[in-house]
């Protein structure tokens, strides 16, 4: 038995162990921490599988900013419905632990018994690389085979982000209280942070990387400015915050149209494949930064009008 494979054993009972403690945690603050740990042993599962471009995305978005939400959450509806707080536990709570491993039985057959594939995708992908204007197979997937998928996944962001604003309205809110420690790591992080952001929207065009990554590398600095006191809640965007939100879509939706008078909807003139993509990753990587940085940020302006309203 070598090394390698001791490791990945350690890492499935890791993430076997994280997942079970998340969900049987006697309240939630320690069931959002084992959320959070089990998203990093995730992130490390698909480095594993060679897939780093699900495991940037996973330890940002999925480990990294989903963690803040729901610790925010917590915060503002509090631990009354926890053990330590006194209360009774949730009647649902052993249902859906019983659950749980009954649908990891049903989602291991279903991947078993699933069909032999009719066509091979990674041939496809490969043989079209040349027509796609980039150089990794993933960008090439997502922005160009694969672009109306990509062009609706913005959309759903956006539409859950305007959900959220019709609910958070009010006045403006200050920022949360001030921390010497927390001010001097905000600064001192954020700046490399950004510099990271564009590598990686650079990057995703020949390797692991892209506007996704990119934009949760910018929503998480946004989260750490204000949990460190520098950036206030946000309440009503501004005319160029909606512009911000809303340019990346824009921009999709204007190159996909582009090519309508002599070709299909998102096809790309080949000799113009590569900047065209920059210049959507570029325009997605401002505004599902923004995007997904408000998500934190008008809950957490409208959690602080809430407790001013007490």
């Amino acid at each position: 038995m070598n090394l390698a494979l001791v490791f990945d054993l350690l890492l499935a009972l890791m993430l076997l162990w994280s997942a079970w403690r998340a969900l049987a945690a006697p309240n939630a603050t320690r069931a959002v921490v084992m959320f959070i740990v089990f998203g990093l042993f995730l992130t490390l599962a698909w480095g594993r599988l060679d897939a780093p471009d699900i495991a940037l995305a996973e330890a940002a978005i999925g480990a990294g900013l989903t963690g803040a939400l729901l610790l925010d959450a917590v915060r503002t509806l509090g631990e009354s419905a926890g053990a330590d707080a006194g209360g009774a536990r949730s009647p649902w709570r052993w249902p859906v632990l019983a659950f749980s491993p009954l649908l990891a039985v049903i989602l291991v057959v279903a991947v078993l018994e699933a069909p032999q594939q009719l066509v091979d995708l990674p041939a496809v992908v490969e043989r079209n690389m040349g027509l796609s204007g980039v150089t990794h197979p993933v960008t090439a997937v997502l922005l160009n085979f694969r672009g109306y998928d990509t062009l609706l996944e913005v959309a759903v962001l956006l539409a859950a982000l305007f959900g959220l604003l019709a609910l958070a309205q009010g006045a403006a809110s200050a920022a949360t209280r001030e921390s010497f420690l927390l001010h001097t790591l905000a600064r001192l992080a954020t700046p490399p942070m950004i510099v990271v952001a564009g590598y990686l929207l650079w990057a995703g065009a020949h390797q692991p990387g892209g506007a996704f990554q990119a934009a949760a590398v910018l929503a998480a600095a946004a989260v750490l400015l204000h949990l460190a006191g520098l950036l206030p809640a946000w309440v009503a965007p501004g005319r160029l915050l909606r512009l911000g939100l809303a340019g990346g879509l824009l921009v999709f939706l204007a190159v996909a149209i582009l090519p309508l008078a002599h070709a299909p909807l998102l096809t790309y003139p080949p000799a113009w494949a590569g900047a065209l993509i920059l210049l959507v990753e570029t325009a997605l990587t401002v505004s599902l930064g923004l995007v997904l940085a408000g998500l934190f940020l008008f809950l957490s302006g409208r959690s602080l009008r809430d407790e001013e309203t007490r």
